[in-house]
This record gives structure tokens, sequence and C-alpha cells, in this order.
């Protein structure tokens, strides 16, 4: 019995190293024009020129918000048949150094990461930077008859890393969230990411 015990709690804390999650803050703000009584039905993603250049990078964007799309109610129209609404989806990703000392609270921890990536500079020193990446996704819905927009969304955050596929996933959620409503712009909406 002791040894069935032991593996339990051994298989146990292997597979809690597996999967982790984390909370992640973003920075909403969305506008509707959607129609009171109307339902979410089909859509299709739609893709800007700039975007049909580069398909393997939009088609894994229009994946990351598929999720979000479904949680609100949505459904990817069959192929060959007409959608009730047009979706485009764009993020980006801009990185900035910091220098490590502008954060009042370094010592609590940022000093280890500005050391881990830390570069000499000429001059009085050395000095500890860290990049700080601003990530954005946003979302437009438009009435695929009119053209009319009907939904706009955006979630913003910043990080000490790019935006992974899971992260983008969890700020299309994040932007999504109130669908079809909206509230103070831009407000705080946390969701969890699975690692």
């Amino acid at each position: 019995m002791r040894l069935t015990t032991w593996v339990v709690f051994a298989a146990s804390i292997a597979l809690g190293g597996c999967a982790s999650t984390h909370q992640l803050d973003n920075d909403v703000s969305t506008f509707s024009q959607w129609p009171a009584g109307r339902k979410p039905a089909t859509y299709v993603f739609e893709r800007l020129p700039s975007q049909q250049a580069r398909p393997e990078q939009q088609q894994q964007l229009e994946d990351a918000a598929r999720a979000a799309l479904e949680a609100a109610g949505f459904a990817a129209a069959p192929e060959g048949q007409d959608a009730d609404v047009v979706i485009q989806v764009g993020a980006r990703t801009s990185a900035t150094e910091r220098e490590l000392y502008d954060d009042p609270f370094w010592w609590r921890g940022g000093l280890y990461t500005g050391w881990r990536r830390s570069r000499f500079t000429t001059g009085l020193g050395v000095h500890y930077t860290a990049p700080i990446y601003e990530r954005e996704v946003a979302l437009l819905i438009r009435d695929r008859k009119t053209t009319q927009v009907l939904y706009e969304a955006r979630a913003s955050n910043s990080a000490s890393s790019a935006a992974s596929t899971a992260v983008l996933s969890a700020m299309f959620e994040a932007a999504m969230k109130d669908f079809p409503h909206v509230g103070v712009n831009p407000r705080r909406i946390t969701v969890t990411v699975a690692q």
C-alpha cells in the first residue's frame, strides 16, 4: 500500500509539471453597433493584402482567435457557404529596452531578470536592461451583406516575452469577453493562459 501511495504521489507531481497556468492582465477596449436581439451566427475570416502575403502567419493568428469567437457564439461557415459576418484579426508586438532601475521595485526579482539579459555599454559602466514587449490584438466584425462594422475589440498588455500562440489566444479571449456589450474603455480583463 505504501509503494502505491508513493507511485500515485510521484505521478501527480510529474503531471502537475506538464500543465501550468498563469494570469494575464489585458487592457481591453470595445466598440459596438451590434443590433439588439441579433444572435452570433457564422463567420469567415477576411485577409488584407498584407496578410495574404504571409498566409502561414495569418493562419496561426486566425487559429488563435477561433476559440474566443466560438465562446462568443460564432461558428465558422462551412466551406462554400455564405457567412453572416466577416471577421478581420490582427496582432502586433514591439520590443523596447528598459533600464532595469527604471522599475521602482527592481529589487523584487527584476534584478535577476536584468542580470540575465544585461549588456555592457561604454561610458560610465554597466547598464542592466531588459526587453519589454508591448503586445496587442485587434478584431473587427462586419456584416457580410452591408459591410457595416458591428463590433471592434482590442486587447493589449506588456511583458518580458513575445506573444506565444497561447498568449495570443488568451488575449483574443479577453477582447471578446464582454461581446456584444461594451464597458469602460479601456478596462482591465484578466484571463488564464495555459502553458
